[in-house]
This record gives structure tokens, C-alpha cells and sequence, in this order.
């Protein structure tokens, strides 16, 4: 039946000798296989392997179209990242489910990219636990889809994305137990396990990345996209791995590749950023960050970097402003990890002489992390502006207190006292 066929970039088919569109008989096919489904879901397959990703992409669409119950090929599409978050949503508006398999829709958008808002994002898995509760009530099934291992992995997924790293952890720790082979799974606890400081589960490459042993790190990334080119994860960590070591035109190469593999991730056109960032190239680094942005406009992180790269370019207000959406997209309270950027906001404030403004993050930012020498310097040195001696040289105290040698400090310390004088 298809032997002589193309497809569209919507995932249309059509007859390659006289070009009219095919249509799929679902009704006349077996509802266990659809056999037109199938073989373009092979088709994809095929040119997947031959890395012909433009192909591949086509025909996925073209076998989830004549069959919305082919998950595989749905699965193909969102696991190599082979469409933007609009595209999936297309895609999944475009899918005719029967009556019986309404729910089926609910199930796929908690699939495809989070790139929403919070609220919307979770009102799609309630929704679906609604449906679910509705249509099976008293049934097995209703424990079996709520539990649904890619439903969890997806969700665990979103709790990382979020930097609720510890409901993230929570959850796939639980997950693992029941399937210690789910490889989504596995990758997002790895991320959440190393953003929370534990040793287990991780995987050779990330390993030797975390002891700082980059060339060894490098070794298994490159074999991992040697055994799957299609691997994302790798790619990244490839890259992270030469940037580690400021390696940059071969930190560029792989987040080239990666972004061109995948076009639909944001991350690498947003490390991209940040290694044009490391040696200066600011007007170049916005470029891609806010590409990043483009791709996903919810990840705080993309936010953050926009206003590191303002502050250098001494755009005071407008790194605020970048500061302000950081926050927006932050869905639950400031942790630690997030003390650098309140640091760095009050040093944009105090830039803009704003003083107030700035003691109130310097404030804030002690309460994440008492840690700081930037803070209890920025602090000081504000209170110094202010002409409050007494409170900038105690505070220049605790700076030199966790940094005896700073000698910025050192120096304003003796200014401070004689100014007191």
C-alpha cells in the first residue's frame, strides 16, 4: 500500500506516482495493528538510522497520524527532540481519537514539552486523573495509568525543569524501585541526584565529570553517542565536559551538533551562551540566550543567564528587569542554589545607586547562605556609599573573617576606619 509513497512535513502521505493524498482506512484495519501505521512508524526507523532526522521526523508524524495509538512513534518524536514545543501541541491537536480512547489526549499532552506555565502544566496531569477516575472508576486501570511509569518519568521530568529538585528525586527514587531499567527515569534522577549533592546512580560519564576527571568523563560520553547518536543527555555532557576545562571550540562543536540533532531542546543554544559569556562575546551570548528563550520561555535558568550577561554589558536596569522574570519562573520558594543571582541583583541595584534596594537583597541573600564573601563585601561596600561607617566596617569584618587575604576588602576596611575618624 506504500510502497510508493511520500510524506509532507504535516505528516501527510501521499501516492508518489500521481501525487493524490492518502487517506487511512482505521476502521478497516485491525485494532491491535495498524498495518499503514507501522510501516511508516519502519520508514521512520529507517531513516533515523541512516541519521536522516528531516526524514524520520516525517514519517513519525505520518504513522501517529494514521494511528493515534502508535506511541512508539510518538515517543520517537519526543525523546530525540525532533519538534518544538508548538509543534508537538499541533501535532497532538491534529490526532483523532475514538471515543473510547479520549482520554488518550490528556495522556499525550503530559508527554510532550513542559514549556507552559506552572498552573498549566499541572492542571494537564490533574485533568488526566480526572478522566481517568471517570471513565475506568472501579477498575485496576485507574492505579495503573496514575502510576504509568513514562507518566511519572514525565512528571519527575517538570519537577527538575521547575528546580524542585527534591520532589524530583522523591519521585524517581520510588519510580526506580518499581522499573530499575527506565532510562528517562534514570537520566532525570541522575540530573536531580548531582543537583543534590548524592553519589548514587550515576553513570560512568557523569561520575568522572563530577570529580573533575573530565578527559576520562569525556571518554564514556563519546562512546554513549557513538552507540546512540541520537542520545541528548551525551551530547550535553560532551560539551560541559570540554567547557569544564575551557576548551571552547570543541565545547562549541558539540553543543553545535547537539542543537542541530535537537532542534527542539534549548540546552544547547543556552550553554552555547554561556561559553560566548565566558570569553566576553556579551552581544553574542544574548544572541543565543534568548534564542534559548525562544525555545523554552519557562525555564528560569535561560532568565538568569540574561541578567548575568546585561549586568557585564553594564545594562543596570535591564538586568533587573531579567532579574524580576528569573523570579517569575522560580515556582516554589529561593533556595541556595539561587543565592548567587539575589548577590548579583543587589550589585546591579547598588550599580544603579539604589542603595536601599540593594541592603534588602544583600539581606535576602544572607538568608539563603551565610557563606558569601561577595555578599558581606557588596553589603559593606554599600553601607560605605551610604556613609554608614560603623555598619560597613563591621560588615567588611565578616567579610575578611570567611577571606582573611581579600584585598579589596582589606583596603576598604582601612578607608572605612579612617573615614569614621
Amino acid at each position: 500500500m506504500l510502497g510508493d509513497a511520500k510524506v509532507d512535513e504535516d505528516g501527510n502521505v501521499y501516492d508518489a506516482k500521481d501525487g493524490n493524498l492518502i487517506y487511512f482506512d482505521k476502521d478497516g484495519e485491525d485494532r491491535e495493528i495498524n498495518i499503514s501505521s507501522a510501516i511508516c512508524f519502519l520508514r521512520g526507523k529507517a531513516y533515523g538510522a541512516l541519521q536522516n532526522r528531516s526524514q524520520a521526523r516525517q514519517w513519525y508524524k505520518a504513522a501517529i497520524k494514521a494511528d493515534p495509538l502508535c506511541y512508539e512513534a510518538l515517543e520517537c518524536l519526543i525523546e530525540s527532540h525532533m519538534l518544538t514545543s508548538e509543534e508537538e501541541s499541533n501535532l497532538l491537536s491534529s490526532l483523532q481519537f475514538s471515543p473510547e480512547d479520549g482520554w488518550l489526549s490528556s495522556f499525550y499532552s503530559c508527554l510532550i514539552k513542559k514549556y507552559d506555565k506552572e498552573s498549566t502544566v499541572e492542571a494537564r496531569f490533574k485533568k488526566l486523573e480526572n478522566e481517568i477516575s471517570g471513565c475506568v472508576s472501579g477498575s485496576s486501570m485507574i492505579s495503573t495509568l496514575v502510576n504509568n511509569t513514562d507518566l511519572l518519568a514525565c512528571k519527575a521530568e517538570y519537577y527538575h525543569q521547575c528546580c524542585q529538585y527534591q520532589k524530583c528525586f522523591e519521585l524517581t527514587s520510588g519510580l526506580l524501585e518499581k522499573d530499575p531499567f527506565h532510562l528517562k527515569c534514570t537520566l532525570v534522577h541522575l540530573a536531580a541526584a548531582k543537583e543534590l549533592g548524592a553519589l548514587s546512580w550515576f553513570p560512568v560519564g557523569c561520575y568522572y565529570y563530577c570529580i573533575k576527571k573530565y578527559a576520562e568523563a569525556r571518554r564514556y560520553f563519546s562512546k554513549a553517542t557513538n552507540i546512540d547518536g541520537s542520545f541528548s543527555p551525551a551530547w550535553i555532557g560532551f560539551g560541559n565536559s570540554f567547557a569544564a576545562q575551557e576548551e571552547g571550540d570543541q565545547a562549541m562543536s558539540a553543543y553545535r551538533t547537539a542543537a542541530r540533532l535537537f532542534p527542539g531542546c534549548h540546552l544547547p543554544t543556552l550553554y552555547t551562551g554561556m561559553e560566548y559569556m565566558r570569553t566576553h562575546s556579551y552581544k553574542l551570548a544574548d544572541q543565543f540566550f534568548m534564542q534559548a528563550k525562544a525555545i523554552c520561555p519557562s525555564d528560569p535558568l535561560v532568565y538568569n543567564e540574561l541578567r548575568v550577561v546585561s549586568y557585564h554589558m553594564k545594562e543596570y536596569g535591564k538586568a533587573v528587569r531579567w532579574f524580576e522574570k528569573t523570579l517569575a519562573h522560580i515556582p516554589s520558594v529561593l533556595t541556595e542554589i539561587w543565592e548567587p543571582t539575589v548577590v548579583n541583583l543587589a550589585h546591579a541595584f547598588r550599580k544603579l545607586r539604589k542603595y536601599r534596594e540593594a541592603i534588602s537583597y544583600y539581606e535576602r541573600a544572607l538568608t539563603l547562605s551565610t557563606k558569601s564573601l561577595s555578599t558581606y563585601s557588596g553589603l559593606a561596600y554599600t553601607y560605605h556609599l551610604q556613609g554608614n561607617f560603623s555598619a560597613a566596617i563591621s560588615h567588611y569584618h565578616k567579610a575578611l573573617w570567611l577571606k582573611p587575604d581579600d584585598q579589596f576588602c582589606t583596603e576598604m576596611l582601612n578607608v572605612a576606619l579612617l573615614d569614621e575618624c
